[in-house]
């Protein structure tokens, strides 16, 4: 049996995709931006690491000129306020899987690279369901200083937990992030979200859109 499991983004935990994509969009209207994000342009924009570089890459393709990081700390800020007046519920399988950690003295990583301020507001809209003293590890994007896909998040936590990388599994949700536990040398499930489905995972251990006991075999 593994000795630690490793959720990755926040999608591992909560789908977001669509409240992401309406802040998003709410910054760019309140910015004065002529850019809207339909369900197609986020997804493929999902391939991209970043909200900021998000921005940037498609002003540029669009020819629009928009501060990026004036237009990302906004739509956070949209982001946060939605998800933190909101209950949202884990995504299926996810606490039967930190159950079932638990009773077996399994460790537990929540290996984000996100702001620590968005960490909170998963945790505050999944109001009790999981909570933070569920993990032994979680990550935040000042704890490294290169981003997923690099795998410095991971080593951190592999560090961190005191394990070696066939000791545990990793959950990612997106491309991106998989590759980030892929160079890590890290056996890593997809468990995609709402918008990253039909993408390539095939490098990824197996695909999943139902978390089970076995993975931890």
């Amino acid at each position: 049996m593994r000795k630690a499991i490793l959720f990755g983004s926040i999608g591992t935990l909560i789908e977001t995709s669509d409240i992401q994509r309406e802040s998003f969009n709410e910054s760019f209207k309140e910015n004065g931006l002529d850019c809207y994000w339909d369900e197609e342009d986020y997804k493929k924009l999902l391939k991209k690491s970043g909200g900021t570089k998000r921005i940037e890459d498609f002003a540029e393709q669009n020819n629009t000129v928009v501060d990026a990081k004036k237009t990302r700390e906004r739509k956070t800020e949209i982001y946060n306020s939605k998800i933190q007046t909101s209950l949202i519920e884990p995504r299926e399988s996810v606490l039967e899987i930190l159950e079932h950690a638990h009773l077996n003295k399994i460790k537990i990583g929540f290996v984000t690279s996100t702001t620590s301020n968005n960490i909170d507001s998963v945790f505050k809209t999944l109001n009790g369901k999981v909570t933070k003293e569920d993990f032994e590890f979680i990550g935040n994007q000042n704890m490294v200083q290169k981003l997923k896909p690099y795998p410095d998040i991971y080593l951190e936590a592999l560090r961190v937990l005191e394990i070696e990388t066939t000791e545990c599994i990793a959950i990612e949700d997106s491309v991106e992030s998989a590759l980030s536990a892929h160079s890590a040398k890290i056996d890593c499930i997809a468990f995609p979200g709402q918008f990253p489905k039909d993408d390539d995972f095939s490098f990824c251990k197996k695909i999943m859109n139902k978390l089970d006991v076995t993975i931890l075999n």
